[in-house]
């Protein structure tokens, strides 16, 4: 199959027939899933993930440490195979999946996010959109940032925003009743909503602590990652277990202050 074919393939998920109703901005492949698997079915169809850093390195390009760790021998070889689990979870989902073309950090050139610029101006107004709340993630934070001014200089509303996980997921309140009281002085998990908190009004639009039917629906779609599991483990503990940073999502409303 050559390239060209594959990418069509690859790419069939992409809506034809009609307009997302909403968008998840995902900057990596599996933050949208990880993240809101459990939500997903609930926030209103049809769904598309758009992968920010979803594109293909350059040729060549020496793989990078986490691709090597997850067993890669290519940067190429590393691309591919993520964005086929990306189309599996996004499947099982109900989701349509969208990469855009930036290469993932360790590949880029550090530029601008020109394709999010593109992709939100063609947006119909009334879609629904979702960016994270980037917690202790960079390249998180430069498409949140990204996006809010695009839309910002645009007119269009707010998008929501939701907690990325598994990283928001460590705070030791989280899912509790207290979790948004915890994220506004915590200062290893909360420093990302600090800063949102600063410029905007968060009000909690969604909230789930997931049952054993959504915990299990969303198990199946993270297992698709299969790539990333075992590094998600070193630097995340009990990523898969069921009172792990997984088991709880959260998306905010944001309001102008004034």
């Amino acid at each position: 199959m050559t390239d060209r074919q594959e990418h069509s393939r690859m790419t069939t998920s992409r809506p034809t027939a009609a307009p997302p109703a909403t968008v998840i901005l995902s900057p990596h492949f599996d933050d949208a899933v990880l993240s809101l698997a459990g939500l997903i079915p609930a926030l209103g169809s049809p769904v598309t993930v758009v992968t920010v850093h979803g594109g293909a390195p350059s040729p060549g390009h020496d793989v990078s440490w986490w691709d090597s760790t997850c067993g890669f021998s290519s940067a190429g070889e590393a691309h591919h195979a993520r964005r086929a689990e990306d189309a599996r979870a996004c499947a099982l989902l109900g989701a349509a999946c969208v990469p855009l073309g930036h290469p993932d950090g360790p590949y880029q050139d550090g530029g601008v996010l020109h394709e999010i610029d593109t992709y939100l101006t063609a947006l119909a107004p009334e879609t629904r959109l979702l960016i994270p709340l980037s917690t202790n993630q960079p390249d998180h934070a430069k498409v949140r940032d990204r996006a809010l001014h695009i839309l910002a200089g645009l007119g269009r509303p707010l998008p929501l925003v939701y907690a990325d996980l598994p990283y928001t997921g460590h705070l030791p309140e989280w899912g509790t009743p207290g979790t948004d009281a915890a994220l506004a002085k915590d200062v290893d998990f909360g420093v990302a909503y600090q800063d949102l908190d600063s410029r905007f009004v968060l009000r909690v639009a969604h909230e789930l602590n997931l049952s054993d039917e959504q915990w299990a629906a969303k198990r199946a779609a993270v297992q698709c990652y299969a790539s990333q599991l075992a590094p998600l483990a070193v630097d995340h503990g009990s990523v898969l277990a069921r009172g792990g940073p997984l088991r709880a999502e959260r998306v905010w409303a944001l309001e102008e202050r004034g």
